[in-house]
């Protein structure tokens, strides 16, 4: 694959000419340089995937910027990852914000490994996974603490929760930290496979509720059917999200290259851009571009 960067254009047959997109949900990694345990369960985007791959993936699509998203490599390798995102950003310097990894649950002794990472420019916020841990863990006295330390540093915390329980409980957090701002990925991870939408629905009314909340429309795809799936599975959480967080606290996320499990990137941004088509373009400047500048302060 060529290194040569791609000259970003409008999408074929959509009128996004004017609405040059930030992608708040990028991935890349090599697993010849970092270790990631989860992809041994994910075979297939268990291989190196580098912002030439991302480019690839993009090609003709106008992306302007975009926002990497830690890729949960062991924990002591945070610091060692957004090192090398860091070094990636030279290469393509439209990646303008880094969310790294962070041993948050360590309370006050998290500190060390923050202030290591605020050497890097690019940082913007930390994303510390829950969604494989116990479902009270986000409640643990030293998590707490550990994402309240972030508003010293006007860091920002991804949310990444799975499940009903990590859902109330992580509401719970952001109650107890009314200085930081959260971003909440893949609209919470509802169950839209089962067509389930209670008591997901009512969870994102509450966190809605708190004004220190923004909700990523990233990552849905693959919570649908991933084979016979169709935008009408996918449209009923859209709107709930938009109904709720409205269009000043949305953006867009295209959650590359584990989209890829569902759809390519491609599609998916289609498929999002079709089921806003009725909205404003002042709206949907805001759902792909606006809301991300302001909340990763890109």
């Amino acid at each position: 694959m060529s290194e040569t960067p791609v000259e970003p254009g409008p999408l074929e047959g959509l009128n996004l000419i004017n609405i040059p997109i930030i992608d708040t949900h990028l991935h890349i990694w090599d697993i010849d340089h970092l270790n990631y345990p989860w992809l041994a369960g994910e075979p297939a985007i268990n291989r190196t995937h580098m912002v030439a791959d991302y480019r690839e993936a993009t090609r003709g699509i106008d992306i302007e910027k975009m926002v990497f998203l830690q890729c949960d490599p062991e924990l002591a390798q945070c610091v060692d990852e957004a090192a090398w995102v860091t070094a990636q950003a030279q290469e393509d310097p439209r990646i303008a914000g880094i969310v790294a990894g962070a041993p948050l649950e360590n309370g006050d002794a998290a500190r060390d490994t923050i202030e290591a990472l605020l050497a890097f420019p690019l940082l913007r916020g930390i994303r510390r996974i829950t969604q494989g841990a116990a479902d009270d863990e986000c409640l643990q006295a030293g998590f707490i603490r550990g994402v309240q330390l972030l508003a010293e540093f006007d860091l920002s915390f991804d949310i990444c929760i799975k499940g009903d329980a990590q859902f109330k409980n992580m509401i719970e957090l952001v109650r107890k930290c009314p200085d930081v701002r959260f971003m909440l990925d893949h609209i919470g991870n509802p169950f839209i496979k089962q067509g389930i939408m209670q008591p997901w629905a009512g969870y994102i009314r509450d966190l809605a509720a708190l004004p220190n909340t923004c909700c990523k429309v990233s990552g849905i795809v693959t919570e649908a059917d991933r084979v016979n799936g169709t935008a009408d599975d996918l449209r009923p959480y859209l709107e709930h999200v938009l109904e709720n967080f409205g269009f000043d606290r949305v953006a867009f996320g295209g959650d590359w290259p584990v989209v890829t499990l569902a759809a390519p990137l491609r599609h998916w941004i289609e498929t999002l851009w079709d089921m806003v088509g009725d909205y404003t373009d002042d709206e949907r400047r805001r759902l792909f571009h606006g809301n991300a500048l302001a909340f990763y302060r890109l």
